[in-house]
């Protein structure tokens, strides 16, 4: 379930200030939402799996609580992050 290094590094690439840059908002929102894509996969197959259910939920609203960050400190960047992720339709 977890992202493997040349993908977080082009998530990084892609959304950070630099190649250094895993710490921004940007950043970490991209990788949660990669993280959140590989898990509602995995859910697809093992519906039973309560635990990843849980852990799908948790990460739902850590990036629902960073996205509402971003929204009020820089409506831009959150627009701009929103469309690149083609997330909230």
């Amino acid at each position: 379930m977890t992202i493997n290094l040349k993908n977080k590094q082009e998530l990084i690439k892609k959304f950070g200030k630099n190649d250094k840059d895993s710490g921004s908002i940007e950043v970490q929102v991209a990788m949660l939402s990669q993280k959140i894509s590989e898990l509602t996969e995995h859910l697809k197959s093992n519906a039973k799996d309560f635990q990843a259910k849980r852990g799908l939920l948790m990460m739902v609203g850590k990036r629902k609580r960073m996205l509402a960050y971003l929204k009020d400190a820089n409506l831009e960047k959150y627009r701009k992050l929103i469309k690149d992720l083609g997330l909230r339709g």
